[in-house]
């Protein structure tokens, strides 16, 4: 991890953040460091003790569940809309999946104590947590549905489109064979899809660059996962902003 100092950024940047009430960011707020994370770096594996929590505020993470043999599939994707770490907070000091950076950026980190001291005041932070952790679940149950019922095409769209909702560009900087690795599908598959998309006009793909050019073709050519998984996350996190404020 390399420390930041005197970025352009602020925690109001991640969506979670930036619903906590006025009182709970002046405490929380001086405690937070920025954090720059590279693409590839993993940040915990299945299995650690977990120390502190991570904001993103334009990197993308991606939570992984490894086999014994080294295979791997993507569970969920975390970006601005919310933080990594929530085994911390849900009784639990490690987890079962992986951490990977998917998007390169930067995220605000926490030390796990102080999220947990906030989150036994019972106050705010304690249901805008469960709301987000309700958001996820749906996503990696959405995900768990799509892996085994969608093909290629239509979860490599999903998988598009939800790190596009959580970049501040139409660019992702990605190659295939880590795609493979997120979807937990062969290399080969990945290729064959994204090489459609692009004789469609939906994404110009270059050498680990992928350019989306058509969103609203790639959302038709998406399965209904993505946009079940959008709806709920939009509904969870525009109720917390709208009652968690004081």
């Amino acid at each position: 991890m390399h420390k930041v100092t005197d970025p352009p950024f602020n925690p109001l940047q991640n969506h979670l953040l930036a619903a906590l009430p006025d009182k709970v960011q002046q405490r929380l707020f001086p405690f937070i460091e920025l954090e720059k994370l590279e693409l590839g770096q993993v940040i915990y594996e299945a299995g650690d003790k977990l120390a502190y929590v991570y904001f993103p505020v334009d990197a993308i993470v991606s939570l992984l569940y490894v086999m014994e043999n080294g295979a791997s599939a993507e569970i969920s994707v975390v970006g601005n809309e919310g933080l990594i770490g929530v085994a911390l907070f849900m009784g639990g000091e490690s987890t079962s999946s992986r951490a990977v950076v998917q998007s390169a950026g930067h995220a605000y980190r926490l030390k796990g104590s102080r999220l947990i001291e906030e989150f036994n005041r019972h106050g705010k932070l304690l249901k805008l947590m469960l709301l987000y952790t309700q958001s996820l679940l749906t996503q990696m149950a959405q995900t768990a549905v799509c892996n085994r019922h969608h093909l290629i095409e239509q979860q490599l769209c999903r998988w598009l489109l939800l790190s596009l909702d959580r970049l501040p560009d139409s660019h992702i900087t990605m190659t295939q064979e880590l795609i493979a690795n997120m979807l937990g599908v062969r290399r080969e598959g990945v290729t064959e899809a994204a090489g459609k998309l692009q004789t469609l006009g939906v994404i110009d793909y270059h050498r680990g660059h992928i350019t989306v050019l058509d969103r609203l073709k790639l959302e038709s050519l998406s399965c209904e996962c993505y946009a079940v998984v959008k709806t709920e996350t939009d509904r969870l996190l525009s109720y917390a902003l709208s009652n968690n404020k004081d």
